[in-house]
């Protein structure tokens, strides 16, 4: 092959470039270099090359499959409809996610790593992201948190699997609202628990139907959504927060207690969770990074006693040796410079802006017919559809107008029809939101 100087000046490049790209060829196998002789083609080309098992007339669908699977177990829900407005559930929008700080953050996390050889193999997180979400859980939510106590999952729904199967047991109950997570109820499920529904009404779980229960059978745990019940939005009054700790300690019942998106608060004051008051070691707080950042980005966390967190590392470690050290350090570089509390600040003014533009789309749309009240916070909204209204077929036809919202029945455990649905605000710009409720409209007139 020409020489670095020759080849150099052929293609118009310095010597330095030819010599780089020629020890990147050797370094891949391509090109054999002998000091004072020259280089030449390898004799025989690297072993992986691109495209070189991929036949031209491999069946997409694979082989038939020749074996039996377990019976029991449901398939995960297909993929979106491109171009689909997807306002089922509140979702940060992912095209505001800031990228500049997130990637010099993460650059300089895998640098980090790699020159200090960390081979950090620690299911329960990354010592330097725990540390700052103790920080975090003490500065904005009063939980008195210790990095000893804090489990880095990759999101939520991976925190409350596990603390499923730390828990719960072959055939134990674990209390949940009637009106509430299905993901939550699927999570303990697994675990061989049955789900037993607490109804839900305008002050959150009914703590008195939940006593009741408590003296029939014994309780393992019971999942709640405090600060803003998954999908009602609304908040456990502070007379059931007082029952419901006083009960959980009493009965020695764990409180796990699921805190989706409180960063987001547009009016009034913040509320405490559970895990700020919790002096007998009851509560389990399950949080998530996701809601903040993007889904896209899973990392959620769970804080709780230390015996809790050791069995559920043990179970991580059987699951997922580890989550992604490097965007676990690098999001803990990005809380401890503020860049992301300076995203919040930014979002909250942002996704007020959202949540009143749709609110005033459906006012003009749909009037009477749909009722509900302007959330105080989180990134979606709960309305009551007027009677008469087949909810069901209403979201189905609403699928042809290219909107998807989340019709109530979703969130019922027994499965009934319920008059009222969800819809997200954080993930589109004020001009989709509106043709949302355009859309809405439409189909609520076809399916009448």
């Amino acid at each position: 092959m020409p020489g670095y100087r020759i080849l150099g000046e052929r293609l118009g490049v310095s010597r330095n470039t030819v010599m780089e790209a020629y020890h990147e060829l050797q370094a891949e196998g391509w090109v054999v270099s002998t000091s004072g002789v020259g280089s030449f083609v390898a004799a025989h080309p690297p072993t992986r090359l691109p495209g070189r098992f991929a036949p031209a007339d491999v069946e997409t669908d694979g082989p038939a499959m020749g074996f039996d699977l377990a019976a029991g177990l449901d398939e995960a829900s297909p993929k979106g409809t491109p171009g689909l407005l997807k306002v089922a559930s509140g979702l940060p929008d992912p095209r505001l996610l800031p990228g500049a700080e997130l990637a010099r953050a993460y650059r300089r996390a895998l640098v980090l790593n790699r020159q200090q050889n960390l081979e950090l193999e620690d299911p329960q997180g990354h010592p330097m992201l725990r540390q700052s979400l103790a920080r975090m859980l003490s500065d904005s939510r009063g939980i008195a948190a210790s990095p000893e106590n804090i489990l880095v999952t990759r999101g939520s729904q991976m925190a409350l699997f596990l603390a499923g199967q730390a828990l719960l047991t072959a055939g134990g109950a674990v209390a949940v609202e009637a009106l509430g997570h299905p993901g939550a109820w699927e999570a303990f499920a697994r675990a061989g628990a049955r789900c037993l529904p607490v109804p839900v009404d305008a002050e959150g779980m009914d703590i008195g139907a939940l006593a009741q229960l408590a003296e029939s059978e014994r309780l393992r745990a019971v999942f709640v959504t405090p600060l803003r019940q998954y999908p009602t939005l609304v908040p456990l009054s502070a007379e059931r927060r007082a029952q419901l700790m006083a009960l959980a300690k009493a009965h020695r019942i764990a409180i796990i207690e699921n805190d989706q998106d409180s960063e987001f608060l547009f009016e009034g004051r913040p509320r405490a969770p559970l895990a700020a008051e919790d002096r007998a070691g009851v509560v389990i707080h399950v949080g998530t990074l996701s809601k903040i950042f993007s889904p896209n980005l899973r990392l959620g966390y769970v804080h709780g006693p230390a015996p809790l967190i050791a069995r559920m590392r043990a179970l991580r470690q059987a699951l997922d040796r580890q989550g992604d050290m490097v965007l676990e350090r690098a999001f803990a570089e990005l809380l401890d410079d503020g860049d992301i509390h300076r995203h919040l600040n930014r979002m909250q003014h942002t996704y007020r802006i959202r949540r009143d533009v749709l609110c005033r789309a459906l006012h003009r749309a749909f009037g009477e017919d749909l009722n509900f009240q302007v959330p105080e916070g989180g990134l979606a909204l709960w309305a009551r559809v007027a009677e008469g209204v087949d909810v069901d077929r209403w979201a189905a036809r609403a699928l042809e107008h290219g909107v998807a919202f989340q019709p109530g029945r979703r969130f019922a455990f027994d499965g009934g029809p319920v008059q009222a649905l969800r819809i997200g605000f954080s993930n589109y710009p004020e001009s989709d939101l509106e043709e949302v409720a355009l859309r809405m409209r439409a189909a609520l007139v076809e399916s009448l």
